[in-house]
């Protein structure tokens, strides 16, 4: 029985992805944190416990045995950073920390690195064409650049060592439980309050977590992946106003949409400090994934209105 290792295996992604796994038949060692509670992780887990990811952090336990490696864990976004160096910090982590990883993984023997990036690295406004894997990459804030790092080592540790490395790019993952900004359109949505984006002409690619969690695992085992790098999405993209009608519209409720020039609205993005919050509603983030469902055959299972409807009903039953 093949052995996976998934860093962050107690998080949003983590723990459907280690449930999958595990029910697929793989050994699934799970790492937690000094701390964590070892019920957070689904059954059939084997708990390891590792110190926070960094460019020194001791892993060679974790990864005795060790077949493929999915690697998940992240200093992600910080709505109120206090960093006086927020690049630093990010890299310490998510570029120091995951080649620090890499280079163990490769000393143990592991045969495949699956790597979860961001669409960040291509940029954050994919103008009138889809983003895809050619694309320059324009990492346009510190979590992006450094996971652009964290790829750029990966494949240099990979070209070195007989160890195959997979790249996946996702855009804004979204399902029950989802802990971020996804949760906070929700809210908005639900109370029901006028919203001035009527006028908003954009595109934006999504992508639901059980759909995230098919292409991970397929991207542990098909012989094509071995060093490629993926875009994902759900396959429909949706403008702002689209967005906010189909929330809306499975909480029972009527879209209340007011038209305000996007002009404005961006000005007030600037003078209010959420420039790049008010930039995330009005601009264009499509993304191309044709060549992961070319080159492995991958289908979504879930279309986005079923997993729209899935995380509204979510919403809806946790009362938050």
């Amino acid at each position: 029985m093949p052995t996976v290792l998934i860093t962050g295996a107690t998080g949003f992604v983590g723990k459907p992805l280690s449930r999958r796994m595990a029910d697929e038949g793989w050994g699934v060692r799970a790492t937690l944190l000094p701390g964590e509670d070892v019920s957070s992780l689904p059954k059939g887990c084997e708990p390891v416990v590792i110190e926070p990811l960094g460019p020194a952090t001791p892993l060679t336990h974790a990864l005795m045995g060790v077949d493929t490696v999915i690697h998940l864990a992240a200093r992600v976004h910080v709505m109120r950073e206090t960093a006086a160096d927020p690049l630093r910090e990010f890299r310490l982590v998510n570029s120091e920390g995951t080649a620090n990883l890499a280079r163990q993984a490769a000393e143990a023997g592991v045969k495949r690195f699956v790597f979860m990036s961001t669409i960040g690295v291509n940029g954050d406004n994919s103008g009138a064409s889809a983003y895809t894997e050619h694309d320059t990459p324009a990492p346009h804030n510190p979590y992006s650049t450094s996971k652009l790092e964290a790829e750029t080592a990966l494949r240099e540790i990979a070209s070195a060592a007989a160890m195959e490395v997979v790249c996946v790019r996702a855009p804004l993952v979204y399902g029950p439980g989802n802990p971020g900004n996804f949760l906070a359109l929700l809210r908005i949505v639900a109370r029901g309050l006028p919203l001035p984006f009527a006028l908003i002409r954009n595109r934006r690619s999504f992508l639901y977590v059980e759909n995230l969690v098919e292409a991970l695992a397929l991207c542990t085992v098909h012989p094509a992946a071995a060093g490629k790098t993926y875009l994902l999405s759900d396959g429909t993209d949706l403008s702002t106003p689209e967005l906010i009608a189909r929330l809306a519209a499975s909480m029972g409720k009527r879209e209340r949409l007011v038209p305000v020039p996007a002009a404005v609205l961006m000005f007030a993005g600037r003078v209010t400090g959420k420039r790049a919050s008010v930039n995330r509603l009005l601009g264009s983030l499509a993304v191309d994934s044709s060549a992961i469902r070319r080159e492995l055959g991958w289908v979504p299972p879930v279309t986005v209105e079923a997993g729209l409807q899935k995380t509204v009903e979510w919403f809806m039953k946790s009362k938050l």
